[in-house]
């Protein structure tokens, strides 16, 4: 007899095999920007001198925007009509997991709110580098990953 109060242990996912392969699944806009919402950290991803520069950043959506932090130039808005915003998890060993993807147009945040955003969002320097970025989401992709037993 097994106690009612005793916890069922975790499944473990399946890993992938030849019969059992890796599978990406995509998801809504409105689910892809609940999981980007549940991550703290992710990339900027831009272009500069004809390269393309990808950054760790941290981020918080508020009020449907994305606040990123991230050691870029603060031109990297200069020029651009939009920028690339990613963040993923991705387990190891089974390779389950999920991947974001947001671009929109993007804004410097005002100086009223960046106190704010420098004490809630611990964020990465490189020299003089550290901007604040809001980014209103135009496209939104999102995937989930597993496979085919986990789904």
């Amino acid at each position: 007899m097994t106690n009612p109060k005793t916890p069922t242990p975790p499944t473990t996912p399946t890993p992938p095999t030849p019969a059992n392969p890796r599978r990406m699944t995509e998801v809504t806009g409105a689910e892809a920007l609940w999981l980007l919402e549940g991550a703290a950290q992710g990339r900027l991803v831009h272009a500069r001198r004809e390269q393309t520069l990808v950054r760790p950043a941290v981020h918080v959506m508020e009020y449907g925007r994305l606040v990123v932090r991230a050691p870029v130039q603060a031109d990297v808005l200069s020029g651009r009509p939009a920028l690339t915003y990613h963040a993923d998890e991705i387990g190891t060993g089974a390779g389950g997991g999920w991947s974001v993807t947001v671009t929109g147009p993007a804004e410097p945040v005002g100086d009223a709110e960046a106190a704010h955003y420098r004490r809630t969002l611990p964020g990465w320097t490189y020299g003089p580098h550290d901007t604040l970025l809001r980014i209103t989401p135009q496209s939104v992709t999102g995937y989930r990953l597993g496979t085919a037993a986990a789904r």
